[in-house]
């Protein structure tokens, strides 16, 4: 097998184990558990914990002492074995501990997984600007694949999704250990500071303004992806409370209504190649947050019926919104920082996007729709919406103005070596 094609199932399972489950864990909340709203972005604050804690140090660790191969195989092995008990859990706070410690080993993975395939390809003299993201748009099929696998088995409310996930994780972490090797970058000499034999020196990007805002900027976009990963399916599904919807084809598949995003992720993942050399790493980000205000606004005035092409195209703008931002960031941070650090700035800037952006995205929305937008059991879908939709302007305004990046094609370029 070559080495893409290595790279590719690597990326496949990656996201396979994450799509049997996240998008669909809110109506198994909410319909089979029936378990409260407010403990439920307790749930998805999970992710982001377990993001602040551990993509820093996985990366540490990855880049001083351990194989990044071998790290990312053993966390999916843990992790799997985790996902395999979530079933058993009967309530909500023993919910939240258990789904905690299967994020623990998860999230850290997703940062590990760039930079053992940037290692990789560059070891090998691929191109990475052009062959990364092919290889990573296998990620979203398998976050799709495990989507309509959940959804048309019946399955997108019961505890069946945990194991699907389980028996993926175990298996990328067996087939990881045969993976090229990522040994740790060991330059450090005996006259090396505490700090750089800790490892600890990657967090010293904070003190260059520009990456220490793209940070800032980070966190607050990570807020907004777990907005729709919260809430999306959900929105679908309460559907079914509208007599005229209550039997529609976005009620019965709401799953892969939601879909469609992936399926569109698949498609400005290819395109991204052409966007950076021809925009820049800033205006590509730039696009995905205007992406954010065009996904949550259509959502807002969107239906099963007439509406139906706004759900439809809030879904397709899904894939700018996420991928312009999180790829081009994670390449961003690739070109801005060098080998002995590769692997634990990868894990600072999955500690902004899905860690502290995540915690607060998840508390502060899960707080302000039970007390605002929530009345009884029915939620205003169409003011939350139009709060994200305001939201996320905000902060693509506030970019264009305060981060400062001129488009140099020579950065791009560097990545080819």
């Amino acid at each position: 097998m070559s080495i893409k094609s290595r790279l590719t199932l690597m990326s496949f399972l990656q996201f396979f184990i994450w799509g049997a489950w996240l998008i669909t864990v809110g109506n198994y909340w909410f319909a089979t558990k029936q378990w409260s709203g407010a403990e439920f972005g307790a749930i998805f604050s999970t992710l982001g914990l377990s993001s602040i804690i551990m993509p820093a140090l996985t990366g540490i660790i990855a880049d001083k002492w351990i194989n990044a191969e071998k790290l990312y195989g053993i966390l999916h092995i843990l992790g799997g074995l985790i996902l395999c008990y979530i079933p058993q859990v009967d309530n909500p706070t023993s919910f939240f501990w258990v789904i905690f410690m299967a994020m623990l080993c998860y999230m850290p993975t997703i940062s590990l997984s760039n930079s053992i395939a940037y290692t990789i390809l560059k070891n090998n003299n691929f191109d990475v600007i052009k062959v990364f993201p092919p290889i990573r748009v296998w990620g979203t099929i398998g976050f799709i694949v495990a989507m309509w696998i959940t959804n048309l088995s019946g399955n997108k409310a019961s505890a069946n999704m945990f194991y699907i996930s389980a028996v993926a994780a175990i298996a990328l972490g067996l087939y990881s250990f045969f993976l090229p090797k990522c040994p740790p970058q060991k330059l450090i000499s005996e006259n090396s500071t505490f700090i750089h034999k800790l490892g600890l020196n990657a967090f010293k990007l904070f003190g260059t303004y520009k990456i220490a805002l793209f940070f800032v900027f980070s966190m607050f976009l990570g807020a907004a992806l777990q907005l729709t990963n919260m809430y999306g399916d959900t929105f679908l599904s309460d559907f079914a409370n509208v007599p005229e919807y209550a039997n529609s084809f976005v009620v019965k598949y709401s799953t892969i209504i939601m879909s469609i995003s992936q399926i569109s992720e698949t498609l400005f993942i290819l395109a991204i190649p052409f966007f950076l050399k021809r925009f820049g790493i800033k205006q590509v980000m730039l696009f995905s947050m205007f992406a954010w205000v065009l996904r949550f606004g259509l959502f807002a005035y969107g239906d099963p019926s007439a509406g139906l092409w706004m759900i439809i195209m809030s879904c397709i703008v899904y894939g700018m919104a996420f991928d312009f931002f999180n790829i081009s960031g994670s390449l961003f941070i690739e070109t801005s920082t060098d080998s002995t650090i590769r692997s634990s700035a990868q894990g600072l800037f999955m500690m902004m996007t899905n860690g502290i952006g995540a915690v607060l995205g998840s508390s502060i929305s899960g707080f302000a729709i039970d007390k605002y937008f929530t009345s009884g059991a029915v939620k205003d879908w169409q003011s939350i919406w139009l709060s994200f939709a305001i939201y996320a302007l905000i902060i693509a305004i506030a970019f264009a103005i305060f981060f400062k990046h001129k488009h140099n094609p020579e950065e791009i370029k560097n990545l080819s070596h």
